[in-house]
């Protein structure tokens, strides 16, 4: 119960594709720079604390 298998991504991305249409890889994108602000953030603070 705890892993996504095949079947399941399978469906998930049927979703998505049918919610988002056109604007998936735009919403991938923006996700994407999301992300990676977020892990940004994130080392900041670790060094910051490490610093200490």
């Amino acid at each position: 119960m705890g892993r996504i298998g095949t079947t399941e991504l399978i469906v998930i991305l049927l979703v998505a594709l049918l919610i988002f249409g056109k604007r998936l890889p735009a919403v991938a994108r923006q996700l994407g720079k999301a992300l990676m602000e977020f892990k940004r953030s994130f080392n900041d603070i670790d060094d910051k604390i490490d610093d200490k």
